[in-house]
């Protein structure tokens, strides 16, 4: 097992790092690989991701990020890829504080989630990533009444998606999300 990396960034492609480890190269896929500049010494923490018809290395700069990935990936039907992709459009801190606030607009904005995995996610990971246990189901509530009030799901999906308030009931979520549908 790999567990990090420490070298200089040989070449750099959309999705991944070439790192050069005295001499050794190594194909790293990363979530921000505009992050990380060509010939700059780096460290990467590492996940080595081993599966029947391929292998490779996920590389993350910060430990949060590798468990927020590695939580990511014990959710039914979310594979290493996905999670890389859905970490690429945002950052560890965001993905904890919506799964904190149940905020299932916020995750189905991520690439490669949509609105089952998102709630999968939350009750997956609500207890471990937080301490808490979640009920995907506020902000769900919180939908069907503003879509009941006359919004478009469009205006409703960007609102609430804004919206990450912990322990948030379903009243609190709609009226944050009519003060941000009213500006």
């Amino acid at each position: 097992m790999i567990c990090f990396l420490k070298g200089k960034v040989f070449d750099i492609n959309d999705s991944y790092l070439q790192i050069d480890v005295n001499g050794v190269g190594y194909e790293v896929l990363v979530s921000h690989p505009d992050d990380f500049v060509k010939g700059d010494d780096i460290f990467v923490y590492t996940c080595q991701i081993d599966r029947e018809d391929e292998q490779y290395l996920v590389g993350f700069s910060q430990k949060e990020e590798q468990n927020v990935f590695l939580s990511l990936i014990k959710v039914k039907g979310f594979g290493p890829k996905t999670a890389i992709n859905a970490l690429s459009a945002t950052t560890p801190s965001s993905v904890i504080s919506a799964i904190a606030s149940n905020n299932v607009a916020y995750l189905k904005t991520l690439p490669g989630v949509g609105a089952k995995a998102a709630a999968q996610i939350i009750l997956d990971l609500k207890g471990e990533l937080t301490g808490t246990k979640g009920d995907p189901g506020v902000y769900d509530d919180a939908y069907d009444a503003l879509k009941s009030l006359g919004f478009k799901g469009t205006a409703i999906d960007r609102v609430l998606a804004q919206i990450n308030e912990p322990n948030a009931t379903s009243e609190d979520v709609v009226r944050i999300a009519l003060t941000l549908l009213r500006k």
